[in-house]
C-alpha cells in the first residue's frame, strides 16, 4: 500500500505538470482545472503514504531527513490546495508549478534512506510530532511564498491585476510560514528545556532557524512599512528561502550540533 500510494503521487504529479503542457499546446482553458485536480490526486496519495507509514512504524513519519522531506511535499502542495480553493484564479498560474516541486522533491527524496527504524532516544517525546509538523507545514508554506515570488518575476508587468493577485497570496503564504515558523522555535524552545535542561543552546539549527525568522520578520516589516511590494517582495522571498534551503539540509550535512540525528543514516 504504501509503495503504491507514493508512486501515484509521482503519477498525479506529473499528471499535473503534462495536463498544462498538453492545454496550452491544444489552447484549451481546462489547462490549470484539471492540473489542480491532479494536484489534489497527488495529494491524497501522499497523505495515504503518510498514514500507511505512521501505521507500519508505530510513530509519526517525521524522524529522519526522508520522513520530514516526504510531509515538507504534502504540506507544500496542501498549503497551494487551501489557497487555490479560495483564491482560484490568482493561483492558477502556480498549478503546473507546484506539481514541478512537488516531483523535484520527491525524486530528490528518493536519494535518501527511506527504512523505518525506531527512534532514537533523542525524539521519543510526543513533542516530534507537535514540533517537526509545525516547522515543517511552515516551511511547505514559506516554499509557496518562493514559487510565488519567481512565477511574478517572469509575469509580464502589463498583467496587472493578476500580477497584484498572485503577490497577495505570495505574501499571505509567507505570513502562514512565518507565523508557523514562530510556533515551531517555540516548540523546539519548549522541547530542547524538557530533553536537555535548557531552552536555548545556540545550537546550528537552532541559530539557523532564528536567522531564517528574522528574516522574514524583516521582509514582512519591509513591505508593510516600507512599500517593498510585487518584485522587492518577490525578490525577498527567493532569497528567503534560500536562507530557509541552508538551515533545513545545509545545517544538517554541513555542521553537527544536537539536531545532527535529523540527516538520518
Amino acid at each position: 500500500m504504501m509503495q503504491i500510494a507514493l508512486k501515484l503521487s509521482f503519477v498525479f504529479y506529473g499528471m499535473a505538470v503534462g495536463l498544462t503542457l498538453v492545454g496550452f499546446l491544444l489552447g484549451k482553458k481546462w489547462k490549470f482545472r484539471y492540473s489542480g485536480h491532479s494536484l489534489l490526486a497527488g495529494w491524497l496519495a501522499s497523505t495515504v503514504y503518510i498514514i500507511s507509514r505512521w501505521y507500519v512504524g508505530g510513530r509519526a513519519p517525521m524522524s529522519n531527513q526522508y520522513e520530514s522531506m516526504i510531509f515538507l511535499i504534502w504540506a507544500f502542495v496542501g498549503a497551494f490546495l487551501v489557497f487555490r480553493k479560495y483564491s482560484s484564479r490568482d493561483m492558477e498560474w502556480l498549478s503546473p508549478w507546484t506539481g514541478v516541486m512537488a516531483l523535484l522533491a520527491l525524486g530528490s527524496a528518493s536519494f535518501l534512506e527511506s527504512d523505518i527504524t525506531p527512534l532514537v532516544p533523542a525524539l521519543q517525546s510526543n513533542w516530534l510530532l507537535i514540533h517537526v509538523s509545525t516547522v515543517m507545514t511552515g516551511y511547505g508554506a514559506l516554499l509557496l511564498s518562493f514559487l510565488g515570488g519567481a512565477v511574478l518575476l517572469f509575469m509580464d508587468k502589463d498583467q496587472t491585476e493578476k500580477r497584484q493577485g498572485l503577490e497577495s497570496i505570495t505574501y499571505r503564504s509567507c505570513l502562514v510560514g512565518f507565523w508557523l515558523l514562530s510556533m515551531g522555535i517555540i516548540t523546539g524552545a519548549v522541547w530542547a528545556n524538557s530533553a536537555w535542561g535548557t531552552y536555548w543552546s545556540w545550537d546550528p539549527k537552532e541559530t539557523w532557524s532564528l536567522i531564517t525568522w528574522l528574516y522574514y520578520a524583516v521582509a514582512i516589516h519591509l513591505r508593510r512599512t516600507r512599500g517593498w511590494k510585487e518584485d522587492k517582495f518577490a525578490h525577498l522571498m527567493i532569497w528567503g528561502f534560500v536562507l530557509v534551503l541552508f538551515t533545513y539540509f545545509g545545517v544538517n550535512y554541513l555542521m553537527s550540533g544536537l539536531h545532527s540525528y535529523g540527516r538520518g543514516r
